[in-house]
């Protein structure tokens, strides 16, 4: 997989490994090719996050994670998979861009009580499956993703990031 990781926060420290091992856990899920698939990573932190979400969703507020898809593969009725993405005529699956806050990803995992890389490796699978095509803006969505999640994560030896 091609990862393109800008690191703007110096506390991102280990990222690139969790990363990789949290797309690549998606990506085998959704049976696409690894090493055709491009994605975008930038960690910053709240300042940051909170201008890039005030720019894209009109939200002047930090958030944990944000994505922006390079193409809109969201199934058109509620609760189904949406379509997989394919190649371009370079052969290469551009998936689109993440970004991830430090600050709030550290303060929910603590008050969670939960490890930093597991929730930080929760958020990527989440943000990955924006990039596929997933949300939860509808209900029957929401259930999909959240499922897909606790599946995916569990298979990386990770408890389900719902059960509270």
């Amino acid at each position: 997989m091609n990862l393109e990781l800008t690191i703007e926060d110096a506390r991102w420290q280990g990222l690139e490994p969790l990363a990789t091992r949290a797309i690549q856990a998606v990506l085998d899920y959704c049976d696409l090719d690894a090493d055709l698939c491009e994605i975008s990573l930038l960690a910053c932190d709240d300042a940051r996050i909170a201008d890039l979400n005030a720019e894209f969703r009109e939200k002047p507020t930090p958030t944990n994670v944000l994505s922006w898809p390079a193409e809109d593969l969201a199934a058109d009725k509620a609760g189904q998979r949406p379509t997989l993405p394919m190649p371009d005529f370079t052969g290469e699956i551009a998936l689109g861009d993440i970004a991830i806050s430090f600050d709030t990803c550290a303060s929910e995992a603590a008050d969670a009580d939960k490890s930093m890389d597991d929730h930080v490796t929760h958020l990527i699978v989440h943000g990955t499956l924006h990039l596929l095509g997933y949300d939860h803006i509808r209900d029957p969505d929401a259930t999909l993703m959240e499922g897909l999640e606790v599946e995916i994560l569990g298979k990386m030896g990770i408890d389900d990031p719902y059960n509270i």
